[in-house]
C-alpha cells in the first residue's frame, strides 16, 4: 500500500475521526467528512479504490509502528 499517494488533509481527518472514537465522541459530521473526502480523492485518482485507500489511511493512522522505512 506503499505507492497509494494519500495527501495529508486525509490522514489528519482521519487522525481527528479516530480520536473521537476512541473517547466515544465521534460525530455523524465527523464520520461522514472522512468518507466523503476518501469518496472524493478516490474519484480524482485513477485507479485507486476508496476502500483501498481507506484501508491504507486506517493503517498509517491506527497502526503508524507497522511503517517501517524502506518497506
Amino acid at each position: 500500500m506503499a505507492d497509494i499517494d494519500i495527501p495529508p488533509h486525509l490522514i489528519e481527518l482521519e487522525r481527528a475521526a479516530w480520536a473521537e472514537q476512541r473517547a466515544g465522541a465521534l460525530t455523524l459530521a465527523a464520520a461522514d467528512a472522512v468518507q466523503a473526502a476518501y469518496r472524493e480523492h478516490a474519484a480524482a485518482t485513477d485507479g485507486v479504490s476508496r476502500l483501498v485507500l481507506e484501508m491504507a489511511v486506517k493503517k498509517l493512522v491506527r497502526h503508524p509502528e507497522d511503517e517501517q522505512p524502506g518497506t
